[in-house]
């Protein structure tokens, strides 16, 4: 921006501080006010920070930048307060203190607004995504549900109806995903909701349905002790999905894919192992960050839907269930693993 966009409103902000020194303030209304809360006497305070904030967001600043502003007004007068060269004041440093609770009280509520206002385009942006998206792919899915239903086997029109179902549920997958990383980007935990279940069954069920998409490989699933316990079911679900579907995605063709769920003392493990090249070291570091995507064979490169969002996610459910997951990888394939406490 300009010197002079910049300039916008600060007038405002100073005719607050202005008036907020020649105003009195007791020893309770001072704690109050370093806590972030003014005095009601400077309520019209809060409209100026909050309309700045609201300025500030539609012109593109982010929240570093606009704090960074109040740090120059506050740098700037002091140093014209300094530059006077005279005589100080008994009220100097009561002036001065009070200058800065002014400045603070403005930060606060200005981060509050702009805070309040990203919270709203998020809930926004989520309401889109789950709604406005979810219907039309929603509506598509079932069109080709119908389609693979009433269509000859063997035929063009089935194979099209085929393809129509397989895209739109990767459609869905991805909205999944680009809804939890959206929650995960404001600082929103993936929510979960515990019931009693057995990991064991859940796990042979998604083995089932991954097969189908096993490009050949072979999917074998090993079921140890007692398995039962408390987690979200759907969530856990995805952990299965995107282990497995990263495994059928980086293992060799025509490989086995192990996947193991077995009892602990304290909960359960899941492991998933599937043979391919080994991981770099370098990647093994990041491999959980979101959009970290591993070098794909080159036949599955071409069209590929993944965004780098699986193993992140992942992370992010087993965390929110408080246990933890690893990576290890060599020469004889890689292995994801997921412990978990039973409850």
């Amino acid at each position: 921006m300009t010197q002079l966009a910049l300039q916008d409103h600060i007038k405002e902000i100073l005719n607050f501080i202005a008036d907020d020194l020649e105003s009195p303030q007791s020893g309770p209304e001072q704690v109050k006010k370093s806590k972030g809360d003014g005095p009601v006497e400077t309520q019209i305070h809060h409209s100026v920070s909050e309309i700045h904030a609201a300025l500030r967001l539609n012109d593109g600043f982010n929240i570093d930048q606009m704090v960074s502003e109040y740090r120059a007004l506050r740098a700037s007068v002091v140093k014209q307060w300094v530059a006077r060269k005279q005589p100080m004041a008994d009220t100097d440093i009561n002036d001065l203190t009070r200058f800065h609770e002014a400045i603070d009280q403005s930060i606060a509520e200005s981060v509050s607004e702009y805070t309040h206002l990203i919270d709203h385009s998020r809930n926004l942006f989520l309401g889109i995504l789950g709604h406005d998206l979810r219907n039309p792919i929603g509506a598509a899915a079932m069109a080709g549900e119908m389609l693979q239903r009433i269509a000859l086997p063997d035929t063009r029109q089935m194979k099209l109806a085929s393809h129509i179902v397989d895209a739109t549920h990767r459609g869905i997958q991805i909205l999944n995903d680009l809804l939890d990383i959206t929650r995960l980007a404001f600082g929103t935990d993936i929510p979960i909701v515990r019931a009693p279940m057995d990991m064991g069954h859940l796990g042979t069920q998604l083995v089932e349905e991954m097969r189908s998409l096993a490009k050949g490989r072979t999917i074998e699933i090993d079921i140890v002790g007692h398995t039962e316990g408390a987690w979200d079911k759907a969530r856990m679900g995805q952990v299965f999905s995107n282990l497995i579907g990263n495994a059928i995605q980086y293992s060799f063709p025509d490989s086995t894919i192990f996947v193991t769920v077995g009892q602990t003392p304290d909960g359960i493990v899941i492991s998933v192992h599937n043979e391919g090249s080994p991981i770099a070291a370098d990647k093994l570091l990041t491999i959980f960050e979101a959009l970290t995507r591993g070098q794909l064979p080159q036949a599955d490169e071409q069209g590929s839907s993944h965004l780098g969002l699986g193993l992140y996610i992942t992370k992010k459910i087993v965390t929110a269930h408080n246990g933890d997951m690893d990576v290890a990888s060599d020469k004889s394939g890689t292995t994801f693993t997921v412990r978990l406490p039973s409850k």
